[in-house]
C-alpha cells in the first residue's frame, strides 16, 4: 500500500508539472476554467482520493490524500480538486454514489444556515452560502442542511438546478459566489442523513481541514521560491543569502512553516481529514498565523521584484491570503480552543493533546 501511495503522488506531481505553467494560471485568473487540466486530474482519479476501493475510489490513507492536497497547492492548482476530493469523501461515506465531475462543499461560512423540509417527493431548501468556491463552474454542490428537528443531512444538488446566484472572486482571482437556495427542490436520491461526524459543527471542520493542507503546500511553495531568490539575487559582491538579516528572517519562515505542517500532520492521523475538530481547531489557527507570516517574509526577501506580475510568487501569496479566511479565521477556530479548554480545566488539558480519543469527545 505505501508503495501504491508513493506512485500515486509521484504520478500527480507529474501531471501538475506537466500541465501548470505560467500561461494557464494568467487563464485562471481572467476567469478561464481549464477543462484540459480538469480532464488529465479525472483521468488520474485524483478527485476520487479518499473514497475507498470497494466504492469505486482511490481509497488512500488520510495521510497520502493530505500529501496529495498539498502538492496541488505547491502548483497552484486553478480548480476545485481539493473541495472534489472531500466532497466524493463525505458523500460516499454517507450512503451515496461516486459523483463524477468537479463538486463543491457548501455552506463555508460559520454564520449560514441551510435548511431543509422534506416532503413527500424529496426535500426543499432554504437559506443562501455566501462565497462558495466555484459554485456555479462546479458540476455539484455538496450541501449541509438541518431540518426543523436539528437533524443533519447531506445534500447532492446539481449547480444547473441553482436559480440565483451572486459571482464573485478571492484575492487569488479564484471564483466565489453567493448562491441562494431559497425553494430548490431535490428528489430523495440526492438527500441522505449525514455521517455522526457532520452532526455538531457540519462541514466547518472538514472544509478548513483541506484548507490547513493547501495552506502547507502553498507555504512551501512560497519557502522555495525565497530560498532560490536569495542564492540568485546578488548585492554588495554576494548573494543576498549571505546576510545575516536575510538568513534570519528565512529562519523565521521555516519555523511557521515547520510549526504548520506538523499541526497538518495530526489531522492525517483520523480516518477522515477532518473528523477530529479540536485538532482541526488547532491546524487551522496555527497555519492561518503561519501563512500570513511566511507571505510576508518571502515577499521581503524578494523586496520590490515579488510584487510584479512577471515573478510567480503572488500566486503563491495570494491564495494564502485567500485560505487562510476561509472555514473560519483564526479567531473563530481560537475561540472553539478556548472554550475547549476553559470547559475541561487545566488537569484535562494535557489529555486533549495527546489522547485523540479525548480530543475527538471534546470537539
Amino acid at each position: 500500500m505505501e508503495d501504491m501511495s508513493a506512485i500515486v503522488l509521484e504520478q500527480a506531481d507529474r501531471l501538475f508539472q506537466q500541465h501548470i505553467d505560467k500561461q494557464i494560471l494568467l487563464e485562471a485568473d481572467a476567469g478561464h476554467w481549464p477543462g484540459s487540466l480538469w480532464g488529465a486530474l479525472d483521468d488520474a482519479g485524483l478527485p476520487l482520493a479518499l473514497v475507498p476501493d470497494a466504492k469505486g475510489g482511490v481509497g488512500l490513507a488520510s495521510s497520502v490524500a493530505a500529501s496529495l492536497i498539498r502538492r496541488s497547492a505547491f502548483h497552484s492548482v486553478p480548480l476545485p480538486l481539493a473541495e472534489t476530493i472531500m466532497a466524493n469523501a463525505l458523500w460516499t461515506d454517507a450512503g451515496g454514489e461516486v459523483i463524477k465531475g468537479a463538486m463543491t462543499l457548501a455552506p463555508v461560512n460559520p454564520l449560514d444556515r441551510i435548511t431543509l423540509v422534506a416532503g413527500a417527493r424529496g426535500a426543499t431548501l432554504h437559506g443562501t452560502a455566501r462565497h462558495v468556491p466555484w459554485g456555479k463552474q462546479a458540476l455539484h454542490a455538496l450541501v449541509f442542511a438541518r431540518d426543523a428537528s436539528g437533524k443533519a443531512f447531506l445534500c447532492r444538488v446539481p449547480t444547473a438546478k441553482i436559480n440565483s446566484t451572486k459571482a464573485g472572486r478571492n484575492v487569488a482571482c479564484e471564483p466565489r459566489e453567493d448562491i441562494d437556495f431559497d425553494g430548490l427542490h431535490l428528489s430523495s436520491n440526492d438527500v441522505s442523513p449525514a455521517s455522526s461526524c457532520l452532526a455538531a459543527e457540519g462541514l466547518m471542520p472538514f472544509g478548513a481541514a483541506i484548507r490547513v493542507q493547501q495552506m502547507i503546500g502553498g507555504m512551501e511553495r512560497c519557502m522555495d521560491y525565497a530560498l532560490a531568490y536569495a542564492n540568485e539575487r546578488v548585492q554588495f559582491g554576494r548573494p543576498i543569502s549571505k546576510f545575516q538579516a536575510v538568513q534570519h528572517m528565512l529562519a523565521i519562515a521555516a519555523g511557521h512553516f515547520a510549526a504548520a505542517s506538523a499541526a497538518g500532520d495530526a489531522l492525517s492521523e483520523a480516518p477522515l481529514l477532518g473528523d477530529n475538530a479540536f485538532a482541526v481547531a488547532i491546524a487551522k489557527s496555527r497555519c492561518g498565523e503561519a501563512a500570513g507570516q511566511v507571505a510576508a517574509i518571502c515577499h521581503q526577501v524578494h523586496g520590490a521584484m515579488g510584487f510584479t506580475q512577471e515573478q510567480p510568487l503572488h500566486y503563491a501569496t495570494r491564495r494564502l491570503w485567500s485560505w487562510r479566511d476561509e472555514w473560519g479565521a483564526e479567531p473563530w477556530w481560537q475561540e472553539k480552543i478556548g472554550r475547549v479548554i476553559c470547559a475541561r480545566g487545566g488537569e484535562g488539558f494535557w489529555p486533549l493533546l495527546v489522547d485523540r480519543q479525548e480530543a475527538v469527545g471534546a470537539a
